[in-house]
């Protein structure tokens, strides 16, 4: 393993800065990854020469979001592949990784599927890593485009619903162009919004504990010009009582087959308190996120991070001699133990929409969801 981090550019823009992107050195293929624990501070690029050192990755958030996820991990296979390791084990640490994420087993699932495919068939190993890599790339082209057409999709539901314009977008946690190939997922509909001169204000949350929405989500909104204001998690419930919130957009991790939600811890009470003010509450997610072998939300595995990231306060910074990256000050009193989940389940009743790059499902039930699913395999075969 043998990570390094090289600094980009201080003029560059997120959609300038790809979140990750496979480069062929001279001494080997690598995987360049846009650390997103260093920013806003720093745009800082971290290298994956192997399996390992993207599984460590991953853990950190360095990169993150379940499209983007996606993408990772098939490229991940694909460099254990091309430099020579083993291939299986490789495929399964990072499936492993971050286990309520589903687009991640599924990158991982296409690519070590192809590299198979060629071994059986009698290919040799360079022919068998080449195909995995084939692989990760189309998928990386393929989440591009989906963001495009969620964007319009989502755009498109929220003139249907709030006709007019001017919209008071409430998000929270991160959706933008850092978890995705193209320009995310609910970020990009509210971007589509701004573009089309119908956003009046995004309503950021701070995302606690790992501040997602301060330090990623207003990095982005900030630096495409977007009318943007950040809140704390918990005053949320005061902007949907002065009546200052229109819809709620948040992207997913996992979509069960009955619709419903892994996002964020945060995202259920967000869901709850438009329901009773009546916003309309809208997931975007690409279609790889709805998982049919999940049945329901109690099936969905959450994720359970470290205690310290709620007992510590962390600042983003770049590692220093005598100092542990990522250290944090303390907030709370030694030995106190913290309850962290990372994603929280938002049941489908509570969920007004869910946009796909193959349209939105509204109401949200196992068979729109079902026929959803089977239309976006039939388009993906023909």
């Amino acid at each position: 393993m043998a990570d390094q981090y090289a600094h980009s550019d201080d003029n560059k823009r997120p959609t300038e800065i790809p979140a990750l992107r496979w480069e062929e050195p001279p001494e080997g293929p690598v995987l360049v990854l846009l650390d997103q624990t260093r920013l806003p501070a720093e745009e800082v690029e971290l290298v994956c020469t192997d399996a390992p050192a993207l599984v460590e990755a991953i853990r950190s958030l360095a990169v993150r979001g379940a499209p983007l996820l996606g993408i990772a991990g098939a490229y991940g296979v694909a460099l254990a592949a091309v430099r020579g390791f083993d291939v299986d084990d490789a495929a399964a640490a990072l499936e492993s990784a971050r286990p309520t994420a589903v687009n991640l087993a599924v990158g991982v699932r296409r690519a070590h599927s192809a590299h198979q495919a060629v071994l059986a068939r009698g290919g040799d190993p360079r022919q068998a890593a080449g195909a995995a890599l084939a692989a990760a790339r189309q998928l990386h082209r393929e989440d591009a485009a989906a963001s495009a057409r969620m964007a319009g999709h989502g755009l498109a539901l929220l003139d249907e619903l709030l006709p007019g314009g001017g919209h008071r977008i409430l998000t929270h946690c991160n959706t933008g162009s850092l978890v995705s190939g193209g320009e995310g997922t609910a970020f990009a509909v509210a971007l589509a919004a701004h573009r089309a001169g119908r956003l009046r204000r995004l309503w950021v949350d701070e995302t606690r504990p790992l501040l997602q929405g301060a330090r990623l989500t207003a990095y982005e909104a900030a630096r495409s010009d977007m009318a943007y204001t950040l809140l704390t998690d918990n005053a949320a419930g005061s902007l949907f009582a002065a009546g200052e919130v229109d819809a709620v957009l948040i992207g997913a991790d996992r979509i069960a087959a009955d619709g419903s939600v892994a996002n964020k811890v945060g995202s259920y009470p967000l869901a709850v308190l438009a329901r009773y003010h009546h916003v309309p509450f809208i997931v975007v997610a690409p279609v790889t996120t709805v998982d049919p072998e999940t049945p329901d939300g109690a099936s969905i595995e959450v994720e359970q991070r470290p205690g310290h990231e709620v007992t510590e306060i962390t600042a983003p910074q770049a590692p220093t001699a005598g100092t542990e990256a990522g250290g944090g000050i303390p907030v709370a009193p030694l030995g106190t133990q913290a309850y962290n989940p990372a994603f929280d389940v938002t049941p489908p009743e509570l969920v007004t929409a869910i946009v796909t790059e193959e349209g939105a499902v509204s109401p949200v039930t196992t068979e729109a969801l079902a026929a959803l699913c089977a239309r976006s395999r039939q388009v993906t075969i023909s």
